[in-house]
């Protein structure tokens, strides 16, 4: 049997598990997208989109080390180190590639790694990358310091890119011991929740915390950062294979986000239409009969257990030009197959009752 006979009996087995998925290629034209993580509606905002135009150049050249160093991407770090109260911040050309570069670096510094069980794939992934013991806690639920031994470094999510719930924090960093860590990935809380769209750990002034992130939410850029003790950037510039070989962000889109980051930070009404969105629309599921949980996350699941019933829902909103895509095993786990709805500051009022009334028609056909 041929390696290519292989991959298609490979491919056959996750159709039968109602996993398979097709890369589309064009947009969703007139529908009305509760996909995108573009928060605050940054990703086309003119003075943002007018950013990008004003670029002399487009790649950067190469990695921050060699040629790709620029003006922008210094000026960025700056900026964002004093957004999220950090003594400094490295940018990655991605927020993936952040979390694949900073997890090995603190692991060195730790004994062993305490995971949520829900933390997104990029930080199990630089976990493995670590080579480091680790025990992988209940949701939300990490071991008191006192079972964990010394020397700890604990991964976590602010708000949960799946679920949209969040963990106290300021809990987590009172049960630390001085030789700990706290790795926080703020990928969905900033530019939502804190001073100024600051984050969930903005307002927590310890070196034992590390902030990352991604540009490419709420800022509607693309990259990410790690954010902490000047030392910790340090280490990373010169340990950090994701940095020291990665090709560098675009100068053009380093400048995009330093706009996108002084109008989030300044523009509370962005999060104030966002926040009544999604309090509307938690109030109309709970008028359903569905859960919804109270958190400061643009983030709102409308879970429906099997992959079929959630491909269905999502083909029946998108019908009537409403797109949520069914999310399903392996990106949550067995059972829990949903719709994930991300609402978004220019989503209207009316928006959000269309996707109500729609959403329960939809159910009501299962």
């Amino acid at each position: 049997m041929t390696y290519i006979r292989r991959i298609e009996a490979l491919l056959a087995k996750v159709r039968s598990q109602g996993r398979y998925r097709t890369l589309e290629t064009y947009q969703v034209g007139d529908a009305i997208d509760f996909s995108s993580n573009d928060y605050l509606g940054l990703a086309t905002d003119p003075q943002v989109v007018q950013a990008f135009r004003r670029a002399t150049r487009v790649g950067s050249g190469g990695a921050r080390l060699l040629g790709g160093r620029h003006r922008e991407h210094s000026l960025l770090e700056e900026e964002l180190a004093l957004w999220l109260g950090r003594e400094r911040a490295l940018l990655f050309s991605s927020g993936y590639h952040a979390a694949m570069g900073v997890i090995p670096a603190l692991a060195a510094s730790v004994d062993r790694i305490y995971s949520d069980r829900l933390n997104h794939a990029s930080l199990i992934d630089g976990m493995r990358l670590a080579h480091a013991p680790r025990v992988i806690y209940p949701h939300a639920q990490p071991p008191p310091r006192a079972q964990r031994g010394a020397n700890a470094l604990l991964v976590t999510e602010s708000i949960f890119s799946m679920d949209g719930d969040s963990v106290d924090l300021a809990a987590m960093l009172g049960d630390l011991g001085d030789g700990d860590v706290l790795l926080v990935d703020e990928a969905h809380a900033l530019g939502v929740a804190g001073p100024a769209g600051g984050g969930l750990a903005r307002d927590l002034d310890d070196p034992r915390i590390v902030v990352m992130g991604t540009l490419s939410k709420s800022l509607g850029a693309m990259g990410g950062f790690v954010a902490g003790p000047a030392a910790l950037v340090e280490l990373l510039i010169n340990t950090a294979r994701p940095f020291i070989f990665d090709t560098a962000l675009p100068p053009s889109i380093a400048l995009a986000a330093r706009v996108a980051l002084a109008l989030a930070q300044r523009d509370e009404s962005r999060r104030e239409r966002l926040h009544a969105a999604v309090a509307q629309f938690r109030s109309g599921l709970r008028a359903m009969g569905l859960p919804a949980i109270e958190s400061p996350s643009p983030i709102v699941p409308v879970v429906l257990g099997d992959p079929a019933s959630a491909l269905r829902v999502s083909a029946g909103l998108l019908a009537k030009r409403i797109y949520a895509p069914a999310i399903r095993p392996p990106t949550v786990p067995e059972g829990s197959s949903r719709l994930r709805f991300s609402l978004r500051s220019d989503h209207t009022s009316e928006h959000v009752d269309l996707a109500l009334r729609e959403l329960q028609r939809c159910i009501a056909t299962l």
